[in-house]
């Protein structure tokens, strides 16, 4: 497995009061078993309804990934959400995009770490790295986000989830 930040590395105490700012209840499971609502499973972190699922060994970048689906979601899609965040490309794009922006937000992580971790764990971008697709290439990802109200159109977080 590629070298990258694991939720066990950050304080559990930050972790939760972060996931919980953002409207979500963070639950952790135990190191052997499965986490539930894991789309690419184990030790990818699981998003089902307002719980967000992870053990030690999740990478951070994976909660926050998921952090970000469900921020990107509809309330009717939150709402229901289990395992499948269902969202087209665009979104996905968004997602990426709103995960680097969180990242400087956690406490312990940042946005440069985020990068490393993406490009160490298989992240794809045309540019060659996430860096430089967050850079110079995210521009219907940003388009995206100021549409939905999740950023100003200066491009900083607005503290809202989507909200139609």
């Amino acid at each position: 497995m590629p070298s990258v930040v694991p939720c066990a590395a950050l304080d559990p105490a930050d972790l939760r009061q972060f996931v919980a700012s953002l409207g979500l209840t963070l639950h952790w499971v135990d190191d052997n078993a499965s986490i539930p609502g894991s789309y690419w499973g184990d030790p990818e972190a699981g998003l089902i309804g307002n719980g967000l699922h992870v053990r030690g060994d999740t990478p951070v970048h994976s909660m926050l990934h998921e952090l970000g689906h469900w921020r990107c979601m509809d309330p009717a899609r939150r709402a229901t959400v289990d395992t499948d965040a269902c969202g087209s490309d665009t979104e996905e794009n968004a997602v990426c995009y709103l995960q680097a922006l969180l990242a400087d937000t956690l406490p312990g992580y940042s946005r440069a770490r985020l990068f490393q971790d993406m490009d160490a764990w298989g992240y794809h971008f045309i540019l060659g790295s996430a860096e430089a697709w967050f850079t110079h290439d995210s521009d219907d990802a940003q388009r995206y986000l100021q549409e939905h109200g999740l950023i100003s159109a200066t491009g900083a977080l607005t503290g809202y989830p989507r909200l139609r």
